[in-house]
């Protein structure tokens, strides 16, 4: 089961609506729903909501504000202040292996060079953590990544990561409460 989902982003305006912000995007949407209130926890360098799923467990929400590259720090404080165990965690981040759009479900794994997945799984100690994969494509110019990931996407693009993000909010209760097969089988298939 899920204690927690964190969505990977950068605080601040400038980065509102930018690819590396699709993991805040999809908390933001998930809260606006659930008419959820976010307030800033200091002692977990971020904002903080509680979420009461359709079975009725309780599920924090966690959107760092220490940037990107040391998501970690937040993830780690706020799960090792209420025990949770990184196999109860969901992380919710941008792809580049994917086209906008596409949506996948993966537990465990490398963090392929996103350095917010990277900081979260030395904080934690362990990759064993489930992430859901919303799709931003990747530049054609490899050296601009960093600019392409910071930058707002076509309204093409940004309509299909919207499309994705909903998808997603549509299953997260099934993710939570451990249903990941049959979620994985509907988003990877």
């Amino acid at each position: 089961m899920i204690r927690l989902i964190v969505g990977l982003g950068n605080p601040g305006q400038q980065y509102e609506k930018t690819r590396h912000n699709a993991g805040f995007l999809f908390l933001d949407g998930l809260a606006a729903e659930r008419s959820l209130i976010w307030s800033y926890k200091s002692e977990f360098e971020g904002m903080h909501s509680t979420m009461t799923t359709l079975a009725g467990e309780k599920v924090l929400l966690l959107k760092p504000q220490t940037f990107m590259n040391k998501s970690g720090q937040a993830v780690g404080k706020l799960a090792r202040y209420h025990k949770i165990a990184p196999e109860e965690v969901l992380v919710v981040h941008d792809e580049l292996d994917f086209n906008a759009g596409v949506i996948r479900l993966k537990h465990n794994g490398g963090h392929a060079g996103h350095n917010g997945l990277k900081d979260i799984i030395a904080c934690l100690g362990s990759a064993n953590f489930f992430r859901l994969r919303l799709g931003i494509g990747r530049p054609v110019d490899a050296s601009s990544v960093v600019n392409y990931v910071l930058s707002t996407p076509a309204k093409s693009e940004w309509l299909d990561l919207m499309a994705a993000i909903n998808l997603g909010k549509e299953c997260v209760d099934r993710i939570i409460a451990g249903d990941v097969q049959a979620v994985m089988g509907q988003l990877n298939g």
